[in-house]
This record gives C-alpha cells, structure tokens and sequence, in this order.
C-alpha cells in the first residue's frame, strides 16, 4: 500500500519534471539562446518572451554598443557585420524610456558597454511599464545572474503555452516564415514584419491603427526628462547618441490636431538644454532629431484598397532599415540634409529649428490633404 501511495504522488511530479526537461531543451521561446542552431532556424512571425531572450544573450554577448528604443528602433536600426565592436539592438517592442533604462542596466552590469544609441519619441516618453516581459528577474544585479536565470528559465518552462509551442516544433506544425531577432543580433527581421503586413491586407489597412495606437501615449513626462539625465551623468564616461525616431509625418501632426503640438516643441527644447548641461559635465552626449516634417516622413500612404508597398515605411509607426541606415549615418558624423531629417538639437538653433517646423506643418496641410485629414479625425474623434 505504501509503495502504490508512494507511486501515485510521484507520478505527478515526474510529468512536471518531463514537461520542464522537454520545454527547456526544446526552448520554442528562444529564452536561453546564443548563437545556436535554433537561432537560425525560421519562427513564426510573433516573437513572444523577447525580453526573456535578449537579456540573456546580452548576458553572453556582452555587447559594447547596444542600440536602446522600441520597436521602431528594433525594426529600422540594423547591427553592423564584422565589426571591431560587439553591437547589440536592445530595443524591446512597446519599451518606454523606463524599460530603455533598466535594458541599459542590464547590459553595463553584465559587460563593458561604451556606446548607446537610443531612439526617443515623445508618447513613450515616460517611466512606466511598457513592455510588460521584461520582468525584474531578468536583470543582472550580481555575478550570479546565470546561475539564477538557469532556474528562472527552468521555473518558466512548466507552462501550458510553452508546453503547446514543444508540440508544435515536435509535430512541424510551427511557423516557419522569418528569422527571431537574436538571428540579427537583436534586430527584428523584416520578412516577418512583411507577413503581418500582408496578413493585414497592406499597409493601407493599418495606417489608421498605428497612427492612433502612437496618439495615445502619456508622454513625454518631466521626471522621464530628469530620471534621463541623472542616468546619462551617472554613466558619462559612455558615449551617448540620442535620436528623435523619424515617424511618419501623420504621427507629429497628429499631435498638432490633438492638442499636444506645443508639449513636443517643448520636449526637444528639453532635449537640447539636457544635451547641453551634459557636456558641460564633460559627457559625450549628442541628440539628434529625425522627425517633423522632411523628405523622408512626408511619404504619401497608400490609401483603402491600394495594396502597394511604402518606401521608407512598413507603416506611419516604424519605418525601414534604410531609413536606419541614414539614422547610423547621420549620428557617426554625416551630414543633415536641408529639410531637418538628422538636425542636431542644440540651444543656439532650437528655436528655429522649432520655427522650421511649424512651418514645414503649414506646408504638408497643403501638400498633403489626405494625410492631414485623416490624422485630424483619428485626433478629435479616436477613429
């Protein structure tokens, strides 16, 4: 009797046992992964538990450039080959400057990080959570980070979903469309944002949505605008490069029409006069704006029932690595153009820089009628 009550209470932590071993070694989440086999192989389009994966590559990679943002910076800013610095994309999808920041402890606590490229927009401009993966166990504190995350990973492993994801790579019922990030070294693939797109319809299909979804963030905030600065002093020996991402005109005159054209005015006078106080601190800190209006955001968008492609955009919220490949440029010491794409953010030019734009608005209200109308209705009505 003792031995068949010894072997039924067993049973059931064998099955939990088995479920961990299987879903940890089959990994289908990529959450302890490094330059492995599995990295390269092609994954659904939706990477889930991304946090959980590039906190512990960084752990292993030990990057000394990381790339800090959201999913603009993620998709749009590609790592380069062969270089003689280890760079990393540590962007997250929906990351504020609050999860940017506790990425960015990641990285320093866990390797010898000397440069940061991180791109800014004003409506995540905030502290709170929001991409909600990144849980505080996933950052480095101590020596031991690997040794707790092996449990953490192992903790995680005991899941229904994770369990379901096994039995589809078992049964090659998985995706197979696109490389995860951690193929390109943090950087999301394209193919996999193509897919989302062509599974929406087009980019017409979404224009609207992402339009809206970036008109609703809180930002930017006066204590982000601190919490930044005090972050940027404590680290002045690192070499900071700060961009405002060059979103889709509709976005900025989207928040003209809602009311909040003069809180983002203001904020790239904040940055100016935070980029100035920092290198009179001796820092290395220089803040770069993409945004407004200029030849690389005023892209005319496909409009319903038009299927074509945009050419420096997957839609008004991220645009495409070439885009990022002039961002990279600009910031290593490349020209601006004439129209703002790329203007430095400094005290002495802010206030034109400023005039500028108001005036390149007034021009895209009459060069642009659709655009203009359409973020005017998703402002005052949401729709």
């Amino acid at each position: 009797m003792k031995s068949y009550v010894a072997i039924a209470g067993g049973m059931p932590l064998l099955l939990v046992c088995g479920v961990a071993a299987t879903n940890y070694t089959l990994d289908p989440y990529l959450i302890h992964q490094w330059q492995t086999p599995e990295v390269k192989r092609l994954r659904q389009p939706v990477e889930k538990l991304n946090a959980w994966g590039k906190t512990y590559a960084i752990a292993l990679y030990r990057p000394e450039t990381v790339y800090l943002g959201n999913s603009r910076t993620e998709l749009g800013m590609a790592v380069p080959r062969g270089g003689r610095e280890r760079v990393f994309n540590a962007a997250l999808s929906g990351a504020t400057v609050g999860d940017a920041l506790r990425m960015l402890g990641h990285a320093r606590q866990v390797g010898d990080v000397r440069t940061v490229i991180w791109g800014l927009d004003a409506p995540s401009f905030t502290l709170s959570v929001g991409n909600t993966e990144l849980e505080n166990g996933l950052l480095a504190s101590d020596g031991r980070y690997l040794a707790r995350r092996f449990l953490l990973d192992l903790q995680r492993s005991v899941s229904l979903d994770m369990s379901r994801e096994s039995l589809d790579l078992l049964r090659g019922r998985s995706l197979a469309v696109c490389h995860p990030s951690l193929a390109q070294y943090g950087q999301r693939d394209g193919a996999c944002m193509q897919a989302r797109i062509d599974g929406w319809g087009g980019a017409a299909q979404v224009v609207e949505a992402r339009t809206r979804e970036f008109l609703r963030g809180e930002g930017p905030t006066a204590d982000t605008l601190q919490s930044m600065e005090s972050a940027i002093g404590r680290g002045c020996k690192l070499h900071w490069r700060l961009y405002v991402n060059p979103t889709h005109a509709m976005t900025i005159d989207g928040l003209y029409w809602r009311g909040k054209g003069a809180r983002f005015e203001a904020w790239l006078a904040d940055l100016a006069a935070i980029g100035a106080r920092l290198r009179a601190a001796g820092c290395d800190v220089r803040v770069f704006d993409f945004s407004g209006f200029n030849h690389v955001t005023t892209e005319p968008v496909p409009q319903a029932g038009n299927r074509s492609a945009m050419l420096n955009y997957w839609e008004t919220s991220h645009y495409r690595e070439s885009v990022g490949d002039s961002i990279l440029a600009r910031i290593a010491g490349g020209a601006a153009t004439g129209d703002g794409f790329g203007a430095e953010l400094l005290p002495g030019s802010i206030e034109g820089h400023i005039a500028k734009l108001q005036q390149r608005r007034k021009e895209y209200l009459i060069s642009h009628p659709y655009e203009a109308g359409v973020a005017q209705r998703i402002a005052a009505t949401g729709r």
